[in-house]
Order: C-alpha cells, then structure tokens, then sequence
C-alpha cells in the first residue's frame, strides 16, 4: 500500500464509518502490516501500480468527482436477465437453476470472495436477564458464539451479540439484526439523528420495541477486525491458519456476513424469536455487510440498508463520489483480492477500470429478490455526503427491480430505465412495493427511515 492509499483509507475511514464509530488512526506498526498484507495480494495478482483513488475533501485539487455529467463513463450494465450464453431470463425457474448462480460465482470471484469449506462451527453461550429499554420491561440475553479454532489454537474467535425483546410478548417475534456494538444498555452514541424531521423520534430500538418487534446488536468486529492489519487474524485467520489470502478468498464484508448468518443458527433455536422474520440492518460498511448478507443468505426475510456507498448498493461502474479506486487502494480488506485487478493502472493482465467488472451492485440488489429490500439514504446537507452517490444507488435500485418483479414482486413502482432514474424529492418514499427507497432529511444515519421500515414491513410479515 502506498502512502497515498494510506491517506485515502484514513479519509475513508472518516467518511463511511457508522454513527457509533470512534476512529482511531492506526499506529505505525499496524499501518507497516496493512501496507504488507495489500502489497502481498498485489504481488499475487502481477499488479504494479494501482490509480489512486479520489479525494473526499471537496475543495482538494483531486476531489472526487460530483459532477453528473461526467458521473457515467460505462452507462452499459449487465444484464441480471440475459444469461451468460445469451439466454432472455423470463421465468422464475430460469432465474433460480441458471441465471442466479452465475451471478453469485461472478460476485464470489471477483468481488466479495467465496466462503471457505473449512469454515469452523460455531457455539453459542447466553446470559439471560430482565431489564428495561426506556420505561418498557425486556428480556436481555447477552450470547457469545465460540469458533471451533482446533485447527489453530492461537487465534480465538469468539462472537458477541445480545438479543433484546419484549417481556410482554404472548408469541414468538420478528426481530431485526444491527450491525453495531453489542452493549446493552448502549454505549453513548448517536442512535437518532440530531437533524431534520426525524430529530425527535425515540431511538430505532424503543420503536422495536414499541411495535413488538425484537432486535439483535450484533458486532461484526469480533468476527472479523475493520482492517488491513488483521487479516491473517478473525474469522479469516482463523480459516487460514495465520496465512494470508488467496485472490478469490473472501474479505471482511463476506466474513461479517457469514457471522451475521451464524447468528441467524442460534436465533432460530430461540423459541422467543420468529425464526422465518429475521431482518438484517446497517449504515455505511455496515449498510454494504447488510445488504451482501442478505444477498448471500436467503434465510434472512428482509434488510434495512442505510447510506451503503461503493460496495454496497451504489452502482461501481459509476464515476461519484466514492469510487473502486478508494477501496482497491484503502479499504481492500472488505473485498475479495480479485478486486484490485479494477483499479490497477501497471499489471501483468494490463490495465484494468470498473467497465471490466462481469457484475456491478443492481445484480448484488437482486439476489435479495423477491424479498422484501428497503434502500435508504440521508441528505448531503445533513451529513450524508455526495461521496456516498445517492443517484447511483438509485439507478442501481431500478435496474435490480425487473428480478422483483419477474419472481412476483412489485419493485419500486417507476420506469425500468436506469439510466433515465430521477431520485423522488427527500421525504417521498416508494415503499409500495418488496423493493423500497427512501431519502431522509438527516444525516448518516438509518434512524429517520425506521418509523418507516416498521409498517413496510409488517405488511410483507402478515402478508398471506
């Protein structure tokens, strides 16, 4: 990694970690590993140079770029119902046997990674208690989630989640799980906005809560570490027994997403959970592991993404704000190593650019069809800034709606043509249909749409 990628992942740190976030810049000595760990998969892939990514700083000579004429210099995407010998896509039976899989090898290969056969099992302890959330009794179970590490002692994986519900419950109840640290009571943090409309709504958990819902605060960090520094440690290391990764191995996302799923095991032992309604929440990477593990495990029946930018709903292909260059040369830990082959400038294969990619983010969108898929995002006044490309992740939204709607579905309820996708004003959301997008007036947060996502997805739970 070079010191440029360096400073692009710190800027990137900053302005796509969670609400709950503290960054803590790395110390030299974990800045010495991650630039070994990314030179070591460069070495591997034959990659010389990679272009460097843009600035997040708008007034830095190499900002990104906002501008929206200059926003699509590959307009053309792929397919999700052409299959790759040329095949129109139009039954469902087509979709799941034929066209579905070579999206998910494309994905796999190229930009999340394969999960491992010899991932390990995991075991799950729980502390059980009676507390309070606001005024309102709740049962509290703190679980932790031991990985087999008999196949390398050294490292311990051991994940942290705590499931919430309420007391008064007469049945089993959905819940949704957050991608968040896993203290209950919460840690002082931003769980609600402090700007727009919905700066005076209680927490998203005291609106679970209030509407019969339970919830999981579940910690992606202690299945996998937020870094390049780490991975020969986690769940990866583990699997890996402290070697480093293959090009096709998976990466940080995958890993928060496969542990997500290991907490989907456990909950559908628990008889105070609706096992078939489990959703699966995020904001900003955590938005990107929200939607890459609902994409990749069908047991989860719905998901809340919130202001995911490049590498989760945002469109790759698409030259704003963010692009692949930031995550081949900052946060390439979240991807597959492949993936450094798209912002490479020198390598043995030649140049390569995000045009070349087999896959882009409408097709990450429509493996979560026909399920119900609720995209939200904040305005850039608040907060939510134009790095995450709003518009992109829009088009994307309406070029993965022609999969809803042929396995069933109502998509988002506008024109197919993505490339012609006019965002609705903020506050106006289309949430008539299993896919959903909303555009709040705060700022990078899910907070505001969750009074939203509730009753949407209620509809689709007591749906016949």
């Amino acid at each position: 990694m070079t010191r440029l990628s360096v400073a692009v992942l710190s800027a990137t740190l900053l302005l796509c970690a969670p609400a709950s976030a503290q960054f803590r810049p790395p110390t030299p000595e974990q800045t010495a590993a991650a630039e070994q760990d990314h030179q070591a998969m460069m070495d591997k892939l034959g990659i010389q140079e990679l272009r460097p990514g843009p600035s997040g700083d708008e007034k830095a000579p190499n900002h990104a770029n906002i501008d929206e004429a200059l926003a699509n210099p590959y307009p053309d995407l792929p397919d999700p119902l052409t299959t790759k010998d040329g095949r129109r896509v139009t039954s469902a039976k087509l979709w799941w046997n034929v066209r579905r899989p070579e999206i998910v090898e494309d994905l796999e290969r190229e930009v999340y990674g394969r999960l491992p056969k010899n991932v390990p099992k995991v075991a799950w302890s729980a502390k059980v208690s009676e507390e309070t959330l606001g005024t309102t009794p709740v049962i509290v179970k703190r679980l932790t989630g031991h990985a087999d590490n008999s196949a390398d002692p050294n490292i311990a994986v051991n994940i942290s989640m705590t499931l919430v519900v309420p007391k008064s419950a007469k049945k089993p109840v959905p819940v949704l799980m957050m991608f968040a640290p896993s203290d209950f009571p919460m840690k002082p943090f931003p769980w609600k906005p402090s700007l727009g409309s919905g700066a005076n709504d209680p927490p998203p958990v005291e609106q679970l809560i209030a509407a019969g819902w339970g919830f999981v605060l579940f910690d992606p960090t202690s299945v996998q570490g937020d870094n390049g520094w780490g991975m020969t440690e986690g769940i990866i290391g583990l699997v890996n027994k402290g070697e480093r990764r293959k090009p096709d191995d998976w990466g940080a996302l995958r890993a928060w997403a496969w542990g997500a799923g290991r907490g989907l095991d456990y909950l559908q032992t628990d008889p105070l959970v609706d096992a078939k309604h489990v959703g699966i929440e995020g904001v900003s990477r955590y938005g990107k592991a929200a939607l890459v593990t609902m994409a990749f495990d069908p047991r989860f029946a719905m998901v809340l993404i919130g202001s995911s930018g490049k590498g989760g709903t945002t469109l790759l292909r698409r030259n704003f704000g963010e692009a692949v260059e930031s995550l081949t040369g900052g946060e390439y830990y979240w991807m597959a190593g492949n993936f450094l082959k798209y912002g490479a400038s020198k390598a043995s294969f030649g140049s390569m650019n995000p045009g070349n990619l087999p896959v882009d983010s409408h097709e990450l969108i429509a493996l979560c069809a026909p399920r119900p898929t609720f995209i939200g995002y904040g305005s850039p006044d608040a907060g939510d800034a134009h790095w995450l490309d709003h518009q992109g992740s829009f088009m994307a939204a309406v070029a993965a709606q022609p999969v809803f709607k042929i396995l069933g579905a109502m998509g988002l309820g506008v024109p197919d043509d993505y490339r012609a996708a006019v965002m609705p004003p903020i506050n106006s959301g289309l949430l008539d249909g299993q896919l959903a997008w909303r555009q709040h007036d705060g700022g990078h947060t899910d907070a505001p749409n969750m009074k939203y996502f509730i009753p949407w997805a209620d509809k689709f739970i007591h749906a016949p």
